[in-house]
């Protein structure tokens, strides 16, 4: 088994890239399970952000498996791999795992240190377990991820400074104007971004703050919290010539503003500039609203160098993160090894328990004279005797299967206990068992595995 991770993000692709690989949250199931089908693929996450697409997989061989998830990724988006191969990275093994903590605490996030990733990423997986498309592996990695994301962000400092993408959007407003007091603002989206949005503009002074939202209610709640105004799209539009700044950041498929509304908005201002700072991936701002003379767009990519002097002290914190991203990927790598050594480990508890029960029957036989409480007795002195004849014997081939020559220790374990029955009685077990559930199979395919990962052989 290998553990692969295949994407495009904030530095690999621009806006225009990125909002081309986004997935409408209603398509994600059907997304996994389109994935789940690939070949060679036995377990998924697809983690999908408006910073990053990425498809986590675990996969039978590594040599082939970019080239099936590009071939997905070629499908399921129409678009010829011509046009997306070039901003696409692959890591394998150690670093797929690395990426993924990496990702989860933060550290390869656009303002580093955010924490909203963890919890996309927390979703992510939860959605790929109930759908059954992750399985031993992923179920450990990506819940082990979480938790130590969560431990990075309480036990440092790397949160105690602003620096999220709604946090850089108020920075380039007040860059811009220098105080929010005497300005009219404008949110598009009521979501968590908007929320922060709002939240970074009233601690900045902001007293005019119109929420809009596709649900009117959803706008209401938001600008109740901040004393804002809440208004429907349709409103927002007749109000947008009395509007300084807008900050959008809905999750719309298409534009919700395109180059002629604000074109007519613009002749109503008198030449007023208005600022437009599109946050939204896929971006809700036609980027041909640019052209239109004394508007100033910007998009999610020119707010990367915003909050340079807080992202220093972001920086020291992440050290000690990269700390612990070491240790535990460490302990994940120990887990993954033992994996392999699971059904040899059942195959000798499962002969040590025929013999028992085979000897026990043959001592009933031979001594009919025992009493229930004699056998009783026998029963379990001798299951003692035979549970510490193995305990040497599994904790060694445990430790050995972290070593170099690790397949060859366990082939040796198997035929010094003779252990072949066994195995091949647990292997047409397996095979019978995924024959009755094929459907289940393409969602969820066979999570336990004979022989080592080929990457937890050091």
């Amino acid at each position: 088994m290998h553990i692969i991770a295949v994407g495009l993000n904030y530095r690999t692709a621009p806006v225009e890239v990125r909002e081309k690989f986004t997935f409408a949250e209603k398509d994600l199931p059907n997304a996994l399970k389109g994935l789940m089908e690939t070949k060679s693929i036995m377990e998924c996450v697809i983690v999908a952000t408006c910073n990053r697409t990425e498809f986590y997989a675990v996969v039978d061989r590594h040599q082939l498996c970019g080239h099936y998830i590009r071939s997905f990724m070629e499908k399921w988006f129409n678009l010829p791999r011509g046009e997306f191969t070039n901003h696409l990275y692959m890591y394998e093994d150690e670093k797929a795992i690395e990426h993924l903590f990496r990702v989860t605490s933060g550290l390869d996030s656009m303002v580093i240190g955010e924490t909203q990733i963890l919890g996309q990423v927390k979703s992510a997986f939860l959605l790929s377990q109930g759908l059954k498309t992750t399985g031993t592996v992923f179920n450990m990695l990506f819940k082990q991820a979480v938790t130590m994301a969560k431990r990075a962000h309480s036990e440092t400092m790397i949160g105690e400074t602003a620096v999220s993408v709604s946090y850089a959007a108020v920075e380039l407003g007040k860059q811009i104007f220098g105080q929010f007091n005497k300005k009219t603002v404008m949110i598009l989206g009521a979501g968590e971004t908007g929320e922060l949005t709002a939240k970074h503009l009233y601690a900045n002074g902001a007293d005019r703050v119109i929420v809009v939202n596709r649900t009117f209610e959803r706008a209401a709640k938001l600008a109740d919290k901040f004393n804002g105004i809440p208004c429907s799209m349709e409103e927002a539009i007749q109000k947008l010539p009395d509007v300084d700044i807008v900050i959008s950041s809905t999750g719309s498929d298409g534009y919700i503003l395109n180059r002629g509304q604000v074109l007519a908005a613009m002749q109503r201002r008198k030449s007023k500039p208005l600022f437009m700072i599109d946050i939204a991936v896929p971006r809700d701002l036609d980027p041909s609203i640019a052209a239109v003379e004394n508007v100033f767009l910007y998009d999610i990519d020119d707010l990367e160098g915003i909050v340079e002097s807080n992202l220093e002290q972001r920086r020291q914190e992440a050290a000690k993160i990269e700390v612990m991203i070491v240790e535990e990927k460490k302990l994940f790598e120990q887990w993954y090894k033992t994996l392999g050594v699971v059904p040899l480990i059942r195959a000798l508890q499962t002969k040590s328990a025929e013999v028992h029960e085979e000897t026990m029957q043959s001592l009933a036989n031979k001594l009919p004279e025992l009493g229930e409480h004699e056998l009783k007795v026998i029963r379990k002195l001798t299951k003692s005797i035979v549970n510490q004849m193995m305990q040497d014997p599994i904790l060694r081939i445990k430790e050995m299967a972290g070593e170099k020559r690790a397949d060859d220790a366990m082939d040796m374990f198997v035929k010094l206990f003779a252990l072949e029955e066994q195995l091949a009685h647990s292997n047409k077990a397996e095979q019978k068992a995924a024959q009755t559930s094929i459907a289940a199979v393409q969602t969820n395919n066979v999570h336990t595995h004979a022989s080592v990962p080929a990457f937890a052989r050091t």
